[in-house]
């Protein structure tokens, strides 16, 4: 049975932004293969200078001119792997999800949910750690809910669902039982509790993100207690109208 869309799927707000080549070209329906090496290199160099750039200058200053230069290639050849800036942060995103998922893949060596849940949320400030730095300029396009830089934009969607699975791997096989509606639903609330630890850690300016890791080690033994205690019948209860009411949004 195929699983239902999650609730971050079915709340993403605004039309879905089409992407072109260029400024005044139309989307076309086909694009030319870039899955050789060759364009993977090209596309990894096109997005590690808009990296470089965005650190140096900001996202709002930096333009794609400025990338193609930074790259070594033509404003047309940025423009053939990549509609704009904003899709370049998206594949700075999976880029960063790739990452994640390979540095996280240890934490599921054992079966105590919160040791898995507390080692994926540290494997992401791990690897988001050298781009703390403007991880902030990001946020200002990605907090505008019509943005496809929000993280529950359609264009966002990609991460969103690799960054979900991670938190669904660490409850499949773990030992917190909870009740199958719960347990269905879990992911997609972890992983918006992911969000919340990311935004900590955007405006976090401790060393190495001291505060961060704090955060997150405090607060996954409460999490982890918490869907514990849904298994008590005076706690079912008010989990079912939680769960009732995650549904009507869902389709509201």
């Amino acid at each position: 049975m195929a699983r239902p869309p999650s609730w971050a799927d079915s709340w993403r707000r605004g039309p879905r932004r089409s992407t072109c080549p260029g400024p005044g070209s139309p989307r076309v329906a086909t694009v030319p293969d870039k899955r050789t090496s060759k364009a993977t290199q090209t596309r990894a160099t096109i997005v590690d200078a808009a990296m470089t750039l965005f650190r140096a200058g900001g996202y709002d200053a930096t333009t794609m001119r400025a990338i193609a230069d930074e790259a070594g290639v033509s404003l047309g050849n940025a423009y053939y792997y990549f509609s704009g800036k904003e899709e370049l942060v998206q594949a700075f995103y999976d880029q960063i999800q790739v990452e994640h998922a390979a540095a996280a893949e240890s934490a599921y060596a054992t079966p105590v949910f919160a040791e898995r849940l507390r080692a994926v949320m540290e494997s992401f400030i791990d690897v988001a750690e050298p781009f703390h730095d403007f991880g902030g300029q990001f946020f200002s396009n990605a907090a505008d809910p019509r943005s496809p830089l929000s993280p529950f934009s359609e264009e966002s969607a990609p991460a969103r669902e690799a960054s979900t699975a991670l938190m669904r791997r660490a409850v499949e096989g773990s030992d917190l039982r909870v009740a199958p509606a719960l347990r269905e639903e879990l992911p997609d609330l972890l992983w918006l509790l992911h969000m919340g630890v990311v935004l900590f850690w955007v405006y976090d300016d401790s060393a190495g993100q001291r505060r961060t890791r704090t955060l997150v080690a405090g607060l996954v033994p409460i999490v982890d207690r918490s869907i514990r205690l849904t298994r008590l019948p005076l706690v079912r209860g008010l989990v079912d109208d939680g769960l009732g009411l995650v549904r009507q949004l869902r389709g509201a």
